[in-house]
């Protein structure tokens, strides 16, 4: 049997150089991509963070009694705002619906009491409405109700606020705009003395107290 011709290999130096090695250039790479990586998310997160707060929810803390029972001072709260930023991007009126509680700006620069605040405010009263406020009761009159009646009872909240309403008012809301009260009635700064508030003026409606944790509650 013919045997196949082999040449023998001479044994390898220790001397001699080993093949090119890659690995420190991919993890050259490597090291470039984290660092682009890292300082991607360092610039997107504060940006994220600007568009939820801007568009879709924000925090807020309740500073004064005017909305007790329901809410107190200290309470912590999550507003959401996607309704008014969906209504903005349709140009179309936020209107929030009766009951809710709204975030809203005050700035007359007349009212040197709430010049340039956010107030937290319950809505009573809605475009088209008569709103009148008389021997200690709020009623509201429209062509749904031209007998009127009484916004607090039919809420659900009526346990939550005084039994007496002080005031006299007997105004329509005009179209865009609503009426809002604070749940203190006795001690509230509201649509009783400065009169409606306008959709533009809204930032969005109460979701979520988040603080004191043992008093959570969805609204």
């Amino acid at each position: 049997m013919q045997q196949e011709n082999t040449i023998p290999q001479p044994p390898r130096s220790e001397y001699e150089t080993p093949p090119p090695n890659n690995r420190r250039s991919g993890n050259g790479e490597s090291a470039i991509t984290s660092i682009l990586s890292t300082l991607g998310i360092i610039i997107a997160a504060p940006l994220i963070a600007l568009v939820l707060i801007s568009f879709v929810f924000q925090s807020y803390e309740v500073d004064g009694p005017s909305m007790e029972n329901t809410l107190q001072n200290g309470d912590r709260l999550i507003v959401l705002k996607i309704d008014k930023t969906i209504a903005n991007i349709r140009n179309q009126d936020y209107i929030p619906d009766r009951g809710e509680i709204i975030i809203f700006h005050k700035d007359d620069a007349s009212d040197i009491q709430v010049a340039d605040r956010q107030l937290v405010k319950r809505v009573i009263g809605l475009p088209g409405d008569r709103v009148v406020v008389r021997e200690g009761k709020i009623i509201i009159y429209n062509k749904d109700n031209p007998q009127g009646f009484d916004p607090d009872e039919s809420g659900g909240y009526s346990e939550l606020i005084p039994s007496t309403t002080p005031g006299n008012v007997d105004l329509t809301v005009p179209e865009g705009e609503v009426f809002v009260s604070g749940d203190n009635r006795i001690n509230s700064l509201d649509s009783r003395s400065f009169g409606t508030v306008a959709a533009e003026k809204i930032v969005g409606r109460l979701a979520l107290r988040i603080y004191p944790f043992s008093d959570m509650t969805a609204f």
